[in-house]
């Protein structure tokens, strides 16, 4: 017959057939969350978010009137977090960053 029809010869049923689900399927909706930094604590559950696919405001104000050492070890960490795991992150003005995971890049101008 053909080619197909070769490849094809040892399946009888459909239950024999598998679906592969596609590489790099991106999810149907995208959550923007609002998150505060308030101690060097947050920064593995503002990871956790980014790696469930969230992308995240965080506001660091309070924090950086509070202690600006911490504020600056915690960014710091963030920043390497988002290096080691090809996330994004940028700095906004009025005390705000935002965190995108690796599917969605911060346009900068």
């Amino acid at each position: 017959m053909g080619l197909l029809s070769d490849l094809f010869k040892g399946l009888k049923t459909e239950e024999d057939l598998m679906e592969v689900p596609e590489e790099g399927e991106v999810k149907s909706q995208v959550n923007v969350r609002v998150e505060k930094l308030h101690d060097f604590v947050d920064v593995e559950r503002i990871s956790r978010l980014l790696k469930e696919g969230n992308i995240v405001f965080l506001k660091t104000a309070e924090l950086q009137r509070k202690d600006l050492g911490e504020f600056q070890n915690s960014v710091q960490k963030l920043k390497r977090n988002c290096m080691q795991f090809g996330w994004d992150i940028a700095g906004l003005e009025e005390g705000y960053l935002i965190l995108t995971p690796a599917f969605a890049k911060i346009e900068r101008s």
